[in-house]
């Protein structure tokens, strides 16, 4: 039996007058968008383009939630409570939720963005407040999760379906967690080299660390980062290189999750 794999992308990343990345090109790739909602970036009109433009293309919606900061493009860190966290999870749901009612289609997954996302995957008071934001206003969302992270666990904890992710453009560091934006590397700008990394994760089952360590991994889910110049090259060839290996992609929905 062929081994199955999603293929996503961080999308609708614009704001306003400005556009980061080709979402367009990139809704021809993959299987699932992750759209942000408004906090890092996106806006109300940009949202709703790429959800209809997802939607001719077959590929599921999710909502990327980041901190509000649109000057950072939420990749810095905040130290927030808890529960206030939970809630701007939840608006964000919300706000992808209304503009999917246009193209009437569903929200199936949450994938947090850049500084949320690391922080939840080290500290499981951030994790657990992501999870319940997706339980509290749809439990069938799916949380999508760094492999070996907090989110993980937490998603586990309170019943949620969780879909482990891997990264076909980024360095990780020896305890698994993705290496930091700040050291030069961490980002994987050559295709060929993002996508030796992505055979390993789906059909090897380990990472290779930025100092050589091999890490045991099971993905159901990899992401390509849609504002990089490089994202739909990177995206291009990574689809080709894991057809080739025999993998069939499909829609997170069509993932058998544990």
């Amino acid at each position: 039996m062929a081994i199955k794999m999603n293929l996503n992308a961080d999308m609708a990343e614009g704001f306003g007058a400005y556009n980061i990345g080709d979402d367009s090109g990139i809704l021809k790739i993959i299987g699932s968008a992750n759209i942000a909602c408004g906090f890092h970036a996106g806006d109300p009109l940009i949202m709703r383009r790429v959800v209809t433009e997802a939607k001719q293309n077959g590929v599921t919606i999710g909502v990327h939630p980041g901190f509000d900061d649109l000057w950072g493009f939420g990749r810095r860190r905040i130290d927030m409570r808890p529960d206030d966290l939970e809630c701007m999870v939840a608006y964000q749901i919300g706000a992808l939720q209304a503009m999917a009612a246009y193209s009437h289609v569903k929200v199936t997954h949450l994938k947090p963005h850049g500084a949320l996302n690391n922080m939840a995957a080290e500290n499981s008071e951030y994790a657990l407040a992501i999870g319940r934001a997706i339980k509290a206003v749809d439990s069938s969302i799916i949380y999508v999760a760094l492999a070996g992270s907090e989110m993980e666990k937490a998603g586990h904890k309170l019943g949620l379906r969780v879909a482990l992710e891997g990264f076909c453009d980024r360095q990780y560091d020896d305890d698994g967690n993705l290496t930091s934006r700040k050291i030069p590397g961490s980002v994987l700008k050559d295709p060929a080299v993002a996508c030796k990394q992505v055979i390993d994760m789906v059909v090897n089952n380990f990472i290779t660390s930025r100092n050589g360590k091999k890490i045991p991994c099971k993905v159901h889910s990899l992401c390509v980062h849609g504002d990089e110049a490089t994202g739909v090259a990177t995206a291009r060839a990574v689809r080709e290189a894991l057809e080739k290996a025999g993998v069939k992609l499909v829609p997170l929905t069509e993932m058998t999750l544990d």
